[in-house]
């Protein structure tokens, strides 16, 4: 009995982070998820640099290896990477209550900044800010933070940093709604072949709880398509502003690949010609967006609020992220089974090396180039490397350092 016991208590401690909500609970999960809302700026490529410091390096909640497995999973669909990311985490933490609480966490504050944007700015003048410029900085120390970390764990030896090189380039030359699953896939079918036997001397993947059984993945599956292909018929049947707003936002959420930017021509062409909206309200919206943290596809919130209202809003966030939280649910509990495959881990060697080059490419373009622009910019994004990488200052310093120092590059000659 006593031997039972000691061995029950090994196992215990062998489990994997993810494998223990309840010593954390939906509260702080909340907490922790909105402290990211309020400062993550820098868009998707940020967003993951900002999660991995937070979840993988200082909470520990999940090991490297399958955070990069997470992003990868994320990046194959289609949605807000960045908040499918999130949502993952969440609901490995606590199930679908901690999707939704991860997700509520990391969406609020731009939610509502993006409605009250909707009633009360004027133009996007909030975009070209000196502080704004600042963070934008920060977004350069965080990516190149998560860039280092990462490569190291996941591009250990020179056939791996080379496809991880080669991923970076293409991404850079291919620039295509598709491009980035194009490659994830190609990288995958590469690992499946050149490390068939085991030649990426990969540790093997921490063992997952995940608290949701197959048949519910495939019911959030069949709810997904299920919806894609109704709603556009129900809108047809039924004369409803509020459904027409839904079955927009849905689709866009369903159908883009990419990230927020490659949302905007699709909601455009919807919402402008269809009399919505004016293109000057869409695009002091689009404009407005950038100064905000949290997810770009919190655009949606301001283009519902601007169309109908705070019962816009709410129509139109919960429908365009919907789509994520369904194809997440859906997919988790058949890749946790997956990724345990000694074929799949082949794949997955050369899926992580491409997400390193992918983000690599990402730091560069659009973060570097819209950021680094001269001299003390570079001098302002290595001192706020300096804090989170030697410092160990906790994010959300480092944020407020960079909108600091932002300021008073503002005040340099030709700012």
């Amino acid at each position: 009995m006593q031997q039972s016991s000691q061995t029950e208590q090994e196992t215990n401690s062998q489990s994997s982070p993810a494998e223990a909500p309840a010593s954390s609970g939906l509260w702080e999960l909340f907490t922790v998820a909105l402290r990211l809302g309020l400062t993550s700026f820098g868009g998707p490529a940020a967003h993951l640099g900002y999660f991995r410091q937070e979840y993988v390096v200082r909470r520990r909640w999940i090991d490297e290896r399958t955070y990069a497995d997470l992003v990868a999973l994320c990046q194959f669909l289609p949605g807000p990477a960045s908040s499918q990311v999130g949502m993952g985490i969440g609901l490995l933490r606590g199930g679908i209550a901690g999707a939704l609480t991860a997700w509520l966490g990391f969406t609020l504050p731009s939610v509502l900044a993006l409605t009250l944007f909707a009633f009360a700015v004027q133009g996007g003048a909030a975009a070209s800010s000196p502080w704004l410029h600042g963070l934008k900085l920060v977004a350069v120390a965080v990516v190149a933070q998560a860039v280092i970390g990462m490569g190291a764990k996941l591009a250990p030896d020179r056939s791996r940093r080379t496809l991880a090189l080669l991923a970076a380039a293409a991404a850079l030359l291919w620039q295509a709604p598709y491009s980035q699953v194009a490659l994830i896939a190609a990288a995958g079918l590469f690992g499946l072949w050149a490390y068939r036997s085991g030649g990426a001397q990969q540790e093997a993947p921490a063992s997952l709880h995940i608290p949701v059984s197959r048949r519910a993945g495939a019911v959030s599956l069949g709810l997904f398509f299920v919806l894609l292909i109704g709603l556009p018929w129900l809108r047809t049947a039924v004369d409803n502003p509020s459904l027409a707003l839904f079955d927009i936002m849905y689709r866009a959420g369903s159908l883009v690949f990419g990230g927020g930017h490659v949302v905007l021509p699709l909601l455009d062409r919807e919402l402008v010609p269809g009399g919505w909206m004016n293109s000057e309200t869409f695009l002091a919206g689009y404009g407005a967006a950038q100064a905000v943290p949290g997810p770009l596809f919190t655009f949606a919130s301001y283009l519902g609020a601007a169309a109908m209202g705070w019962q816009g809003a709410v129509v139109a966030t919960l429908a365009i992220f919907l789509p994520a939280f369904l194809l997440i649910l859906g997919a988790l509990p058949f890749w946790a089974d997956l990724r345990t495959s000694p074929r799949a881990q082949g794949a997955l060697a050369g899926i992580n090396a491409a997400v390193v080059g992918i983000l690599l490419a990402a730091w560069y373009q659009p973060i570097w180039t819209t950021a680094v622009l001269r001299p003390a910019d570079f001098a302002a994004a290595a001192l706020l490397y300096g804090m989170l990488e030697f410092w160990k200052l906790p994010p959300w310093v480092v944020v407020i350092a960079g909108a600091l120092l932002g300021s008073g590059l503002g005040y340099l000659p030709g700012a």
